[in-house]
């Protein structure tokens, strides 16, 4: 919707623009005057002014047709006006039509919304109010007039009290000028609050002007370039066009120049230069040669005056040049806000601010699909899941929320459905070509970026790896990454690349038209059945670059191996089942692709020479050929593959950096490494025969990561290892694994070792060196008999779990330099003299230290001090062996006054038994009206999905508006209100920033307790509504959950979130808590 005052600034704005309709006003104001007094000289410069400013205004001599009967003209004229000025000077009580129209303005302000702004031209109020002196006079001539009955005279001297009596100006040794902007100001100023009304249809639309309001700064006298950033049909012109509407009464000039980038199609900049200016100084004749000389002309006119500015739709440089070049072009207070899709552009020029306009969250995109297709602010009632399914496809785009639910308007059930399957079959044409033009701004190789990211790798973990196979396609991805990402066509989130669904699918519909009919004649598959067309068909071509197969337990289908002969540029092949997420090895290895070839070498003709990417799940040879070599492949993942042996002897893989053989229950032996010098990530996870690790892993100097885990059979490593990269080392649930290997050459690059379940007594003597190990974790090493003494020479352990290593015990004291953050020790009969130190949070640098000293400890577990020295995590502590005091600790129950709890977990999702969720940061909850009263609900939980945007282990050249790393936790403030206000104080929480990746939730338990304790009472509230805000810019708040616990005698509450190969969810008795390793049922 294009706000009408937004029309009146620019006439630039399409033909095709849908337009607000007219107000049922005709005119902004009705002057009302005598005309000898004051038609050519005040009334004039008024009216004048008025005009410059866009405003319409109403004067006799300029609006009466001739012939028609003056009375009536000027009565409709002043029914049809917002505002009427009467201008009452020395002689406007002699003129009847002036007294006439004073009448019905006056009858106008008692009956609509006309108001009245009166100017007192050189005469005191109190003369009109009262009627005295020349005022006096005349009336007494109206009376003596037989024309004039006693009626019409009564109704005057009332409108002369009545005007008398409204606050207006005064001409009494001032300045006309400043009079008039006086009067300018204060009708822009009633203007745009009645044009503000027209965006209440704009869902969402106040948060965002409050928070630009925020950064344009208004009142302050610098100049300030404000750029407006965001996806193609997020809203920007639409932010952009009720800001110039609310503001633009408040500066000298204004002007609002539109779609720039489709008006340069057909115009040149010096018509752009035109409109600008005659706008501006409401000049028809502005006269420019070229587009230098413009540039100077608006630099000359402007660099005095405050001006509002808004260019809209800028997509090159030469658009700002010419049209506002500098900060120095213009006068102090003014504001130039430009609108783009393109970051970096917006940079360049020297903006001070740039605001991201985000896509509507969850209850504001339904709220204006259903504007669309209902005309009201929800579905009705046989349409609410279908319209979620619209509202979800559309994900947040106000574009294609207007457009997908106008279609839809007036239509049955039966014709919704149907056009649900058509838009997963054909997506909208009308959407897909408003994205594209983004997508056909780009260069060629950023094309050819785009389409791989929306084919192959949207989702993926952003890494050198992918980095690496990005750079061997030629895509300089440090580079053409930070375009896209500026251009809002991907983002990174979580560590990984993101794409708008939208987009993905505009991206796919282009690799889809290279050949319509025939999928073998693409250059990218990736749909089920396009890909079983081209193998069971043998119609592959050497188009093709990239295959992804993601089969949803299809029914059985063979294909010959040599179905990928003819693909000689085969970059990329992915073949994986995507059904089965979240089970177990055990169970996945029996359900994975029913695919069957007719070779027992399924690689035995694959062009390997251009191949960077391969991926097979549930590979069904038992090893790979030595006829298979791929000096380029980069990436080889084989979960759950049938594989005994990889290969005999050595294999060169010289490239090779990443190899996933995880849920290969059949492996046996890693095979021989001397051919895989460049290998950084080995993932032997879940390989559960696996019983001799080759010695040749120690030659792999570059491997940063290697996961072993729940290898069952595995009792060994070589007695050496030297890897000089390893930073993460899983040995977890390695049940029979005896011997922790020597270590020799240097091995501090070691963060993180998980020895987990492991049947290992002791850590050899060499165990020391590791001197960068941060988190180590010995859980339920059950033969464990002596507490490690080689832990105190860790001087960067900073977590340390010894729990459940049922033999330990004695008296340790932990010296030297280590200074734990948190430690584990439950299930064992360890104690501690000494216990540990922490860095106070109070600082970014941490270098003030706080050390606790805990005397005859039976029973500690682990606790965090926070920077306000409040405990902020406690586990069985025994209160009556320790002499701990702090403030908010209940050291009798052991728990916080109230007890809070809280709990992490890695995944994207709100469990589903949060009965109202919300996309950003706030959610409001309502009091369920069957409840009887509020006392029936004893605890209230907020769930909360958030993601850091932090690559770990990747070029910072890429990510430039990425903070560094703030510490080991994250920081959660917590807003509440009911509909009796906001509650006394924000709750402030800690979570841990996982090492993990992807969106991870935050769930809070708060009993009703804790609510009480904020406000006396609160058997009157109706809702609960919460805002979360974190402390760190590079922390956003994805979606929130929320839900009653209601009170029952019997009633439980159960958090059990289990992720597969990876760590669970657990509640603890404090704020935070790094996630346990085990899959225990909390109860409260």
């Amino acid at each position: 919707m294009v706000p009408l005052s937004s029309q009146r600034a620019s006439s630039s704005v399409p033909p095709s623009s849908s337009t607000s309709p007219r107000p049922r006003w005709i005119h902004d104001v009705f002057l009302n005057f005598h005309g000898e007094d004051t038609r050519k000289s005040f009334t004039d410069h008024l009216y004048t002014a008025l005009e410059k400013k866009g405003i319409i205004a109403y004067k006799d001599d300029e609006k009466l047709e001739r012939g028609k009967y003056i009375s009536q003209e000027l009565l409709k004229a002043i029914r049809e006006s917002m505002y009427a000025i009467p201008i009452i000077s020395k002689n406007y009580a002699s003129s009847r039509w002036c007294l006439t129209e004073l009448a019905q303005i006056v009858k106008c302000m008692r009956e609509t919304s006309l108001t009245i702004l009166p100017i007192f031209y050189h005469v005191d109020p109190s003369e009109v109010r009262n009627q005295t002196g020349a005022f006096a006079e005349a009336c007494a001539r109206h009376e003596e007039d037989p024309n004039i009955d006693m009626e019409k005279m009564q109704t005057w001297r009332v409108a002369f009290k009545e005007v008398g009596n409204i606050s207006g100006w005064h001409f009494h040794l001032r300045y006309e000028s400043t009079i008039v902007q006086e009067i300018i100001k204060r009708i822009l100023q009633g203007l745009s609050r009645n044009f503000s009304t027209l965006s209440k249809d704009l869902v969402g639309i106040e948060s965002r002007v409050e928070e630009m309001m925020n950064i344009l700064a208004i009142g302050l006298d610098d100049v300030r370039f404000i750029g407006i950033h965001g996806m193609a049909g997020v809203g920007k012109t639409t932010l952009a066009e009720v800001i110039y509407d609310r503001i633009s009464h408040q500066f000298e000039a204004s002007s609002f120049i539109a779609y720039i980038r489709e008006e340069t199609r057909n115009r040149d900049l010096v018509s752009l230069q035109k409109q600008l200016l005659s706008k501006i100084f409401m000049e028809k004749a502005i006269n420019i040669w070229d587009d230098r000389e413009g540039m100077n002309m608006i630099r000359n006119r402007l660099c005095y005056k405050k001006v509002i500015l808004v260019l809209d739709d800028v997509d090159r440089e030469e658009h700002l040049t010419a049209l506002a070049g500098s900060h120095d072009w213009f006068g102090p207070g003014s504001r130039i806000i430009l609108t783009s899709r393109d970051n970096h552009l917006l940079k360049r020029h020297g903006v001070n601010d740039i605001y991201r306009v985000n896509e509507l969250n969850n209850h504001e995109a339904l709220q204006l699909f259903s504007l669309a297709a209902f005309k009201k602010a929800y579905p009705e009632e046989n349409y609410v899941d279908l319209s979620k399914g619209f509202v979800k496809y559309a994900q947040g785009l106000p574009l294609a929320l207007k457009v997908l639910g106008s279609s839809l308007f007036g239509r049955g059930t039966n014709a919704w459905k149907g056009a649900w399957d058509q838009l997963k079959a054909n997506p909208n044409k009308r959407i897909l070509d408003i994205l594209q033009v983004g997508f056909d701004g780009l260069e060629d190789l950023q094309k050819k970026l785009f389409l791989d990211i929306a084919c192959f790798f949207n989702g993926e973990l952003l890494d050198n790896i992918l980095m690496d196979i990005l750079e061997s396609f030629g895509y300089y991805p440090y580079l053409n990454i930070d375009i896209l990402m500026e251009k809002c066509l991907i983002t990174i989130s979580s560590k990984r690349l993101m794409m708008h669904d939208l987009l993905q699918k505009m991206g796919q519909e282009i690799i889809y038209d290279e050949s319509p009919k025939e999928p073998g004649r693409r250059s990218r598959l990736w749909h089920y059945k396009d890909v079983l067309h081209v193998l069971k068909n043998n119609t592959g071509t050497d188009v093709i670059e990239g295959i992804v197969l993601n089969s949803v337990n299809q029914n059985e289908e063979r294909f010959s191996v040599r179905a990928f002969s003819k693909m000689k540029k085969l970059r990329i092949l992915k073949i994986h089942n995507t059904s089965f997420v979240n089970i177990s090895f055990s169970n996945l290895y029996h359900k994975l692709l029913n695919l069957h070839w007719h070779s027992a070498d399924p690689l035995r003709f694959m062009p390997t020479h251009g191949l960077r990417v391969l991926e097979w799940s549930e590979y069904p040879s038992k090893s790979l050929s030595n006829i298979f070599q791929a000096d380029n492949l980069i990436e080889l993942r084989f979960p759950c593959s049938h594989m005994k042996q990889l290969w005999k002897g050595i294999s060169s893989f010289g490239s090779l950096k990443r190899f996933d053989l995880s849920g290969s229950q059949n492996l046996l032996e890693t095979p021989d490494f001397t051919g895989v010098p460049s290998l950084e990530t080995l993932d032997l996870e879940g390989c559960t025969s696996l019983s001799k690790v080759h010695k040749s892993i120690g030659v792999l100097k570059r491997l940063r990561r290697l996961n072993l885990h729940a290898c069952k059979r595995l009792k060994r490593f070589p007695n050496e290892i030297s890897l000089e990269s390893l930073e993460y080392f899983y040995l977890s649930d390695c049940s029979r694994f005896e011997k922790f290997p020597d270590i020799v050459g240097n091995m501090t690059s070691l963060q993180l070792l998980y020895l987990d379940g492991t049947a290992i007594k002791e850590l050899p003597p060499s165990f020391k060196s590791l001197c960068g190990l941060s988190i180590l974790s010995l859980h339920n090493c059950k033969k464990l008999s002596k507490f490690l003494s080689v832990i105190c020479s860790l001087s960067s352990l900073k977590i340390l779990d010894v729990s459940n290593c049922l033999a330990l015990g004695g008296i340790e004291d932990i010296n030297g330099e280590v200074y734990l953050e948190q430690l584990y020790k439950s299930g064992t009969a360890i104690k501690f003299t000494k216990f540990f130190a922490v860095p106070e949070f109070g600082s970014n640098d941490a270098c003030s230290m706080q050390e606790m000293f805990m005397t005859n400890d039976d029973s500690i577990g682990a606790f965090y001090i926070g920077f306000d020295d409040r405990v902020y995590y406690i586990r069985s502590l025994n209160h009556e062996e320790s002499n701990l005091q702090t403030k908010g600790y209940d050291v009798e129950n052991n728990c916080f006054k109230p007890k809070v709890m809280c709990a992490s977990y890695l995944g994207a999702e709100i469990p589903q038994w949060f009965n109202m969720r919300s996309f950003g940061s706030h959610v409001t909850l309502q009091i369920h009206p069957n409840l009887d009263n509020n006392s029936k609900w004893k605890a209230y939980v907020h769930f909360t999905i958030y993601e850091v945007d932090e690559i770990e282990n990747s070029d910072p050249r890429i990510f430039k508006d990425s903070h560094p790393d703030e510490g080991q936790f994250v920081e959660f403030v917590y807003h509440f209100e009911t509909n009796e206000g906001p509650l006394k104080e924000p709750l402030v929480l800690r979570a841990p920033e996982d090492p993990s990746v992807g969106p991870i939730g935050f769930g809070v338990y708060l009993p009703a307790k804790w609510f009480l304790e904020q406000s006396n009472n609160f058997d009157g509230w109706s809702y609960i509504g919460a805002s979360v805000k974190t402390s760190s810019s590079n922390v956003k708040v994805k979606e929130c959950g929320v839900l009653l616990v209601p009170q029952h005698p019997h009633s439980e509450f159960y958090i059990n979130t289990s992720i597969p190969g990876k760590k669970k969810l657990e509640i603890r008795h404090h704020l935070c808590g790094l996630v346990s390793h085990n899959v225990v049922p909390i109860r409260f």
